[in-house]
Formats: structure tokens, sequence, C-alpha cells
């Protein structure tokens, strides 16, 4: 399965074959934009549409490496062509948050060293927890400045590819705490020049501007070391 998402982000619609459907209702293609639910980002939904019918995608998981759409209603066949059509508000949404959530850890992991524990995006806000024993609440109102900062230079937000162990040789791709990428041969790499460039599989804007304003909006003892902090786009 050729994972379109990983190219462009931006895709909204493609043309597919039906490699398998289980149970009537979960269905493998031959290559797909939605994303699926992994990573802290929610999976897409959207339609399948066979000639003049629509099959709604509630649902889309990575199982053994396989992408499965779960659709809301019966009928779709193995062979059958179709084209996918991704709930695109709630994709770029997400986007949005995805790549605000990189600059945020980054800013913070610039100042503390924090290693990122666990993140996880939502329509309305995300929340990203950091291991990190001595962190000055006080200096919260500073990283939402330099986070807009980065986010008003309106950079590029460029992906690109690279071998597994070319990769591995560069550790400050990898940001999350005890969390190695998949058993992959080529990791994908999401950079802003001169700021960040780690490892990732998820769905970015191509540049900062997109994001609009951020505000950090909570902060959260979760443990002896983990911090939690959420924050939400105002426009």
């Amino acid at each position: 399965m050729d994972p379109l998402y990983l190219k462009d982000s931006y895709l909204k619609e493609f043309e597919a074959t039906v490699v398998s459907v289980k149970d009537d209702k979960f269905v493998v293609l031959d290559n797909t934009a939605f994303y699926p639910n992994s990573g802290g980002q929610p999976n897409d939904t959207g339609i399948l549409k066979r000639e003049n019918e629509e099959f709604p995608v509630v649902f889309v998981g990575k199982f053994s490496g396989v992408i499965s759409h779960e659709v809301g209603k019966p009928g779709l066949q193995q062979g059958d062509k179709v084209k996918g059509v991704i709930n695109w508000d709630r994709r770029y949404m997400l986007m949005r948050y995805h790549t605000a959530a990189h600059i945020v850890s980054q800013v913070i992991r610039r100042d503390t060293n924090a290693k990122v524990t666990g993140n996880q995006l939502d329509l309305d806000h995300a929340r990203i927890d950091f291991d990190v024993e001595n962190f000055n609440k006080d200096n919260i109102p500073r990283y939402e400045e330099e986070t807009n900062k980065i986010i008003s230079d309106s950079l590029p937000v460029q992906k690109f590819f690279l071998p597994r162990e070319e990769a591995f040789k560069r550790p400050e791709l990898f940001t999350l705490k005890n969390v190695l990428p998949p058993n992959i041969e080529v990791l994908r790499i999401v950079e802003i020049p001169g700021f960040d460039v780690e490892a990732c599989g998820g769905c970015h804007l191509d540049n900062t501007r997109e994001i609009g304003i951020l505000k950090l909006t909570k902060f959260e003892n979760k443990g002896k070391c983990n911090r939690r902090i959420t924050f939400v786009l105002e426009s």
C-alpha cells in the first residue's frame, strides 16, 4: 500500500482499487491519502465513492503495517475502483495543530533539554507531555511569544526521506523519549530549516504562517518529571 499523505499532505482526493474487504466494513486499498490514527494524530474521515454510491469512512487504522478503512455501510468488493475524498476541514485543522506542536516542543526543548513523552492532537486543542524535572512555569508566556514569532516568520516546512541507516546516524531526528521509529527502510523527515528537524510520519503544513495565532492555555504537573502543556489555535 502506498501512503499518499507522506508525499502530499494537501491531497484531498485520490483514485484507488479495493484490495480486500473484511466483515463488509474493513476496506484495504492499494493506495490511500487517509491518515490512520497514530502518533497522537487522529485518523482522517471522508468517503469512498464507487460510481454514484458513497461509503462513509468513519475510522482509519494501521494494523500489522496495513492501513484499514472502516466504512459506515456494506457493499464494497475486492477489485472495485473507488475515489477517496478526505474530510479536508478536519485534516487541515489537524495539520495546523501538528506543525504547531513541533514548534512548541522545540521551543521548550531548547530551553530545558526536555524530551517529549507523548502528545495528542484534537480539533480544538492539543497537549504535549515532557520529561523534565525542573520546569519554571513562569517561562510559559515567553515560550508562547517565541512560538508565535516562529509562526509569523513564515518559515517553510520541508519534508524529505532518508534511508533508515542514514537517519539513525542523526540522533536529533528522534525527539520522543524511549521511542524508536517503525522498522521501515526509509524514514520521512520534517524540517523547519534553521529551527527544527525530526523524523515524523504525520501530516504537516507547507509554511508556518498557516498555523495562525497560538495560545498556551494550561500547564500541569503529571508526575515527578512529567509536565503537560496544552495549547489552542485562535485563528
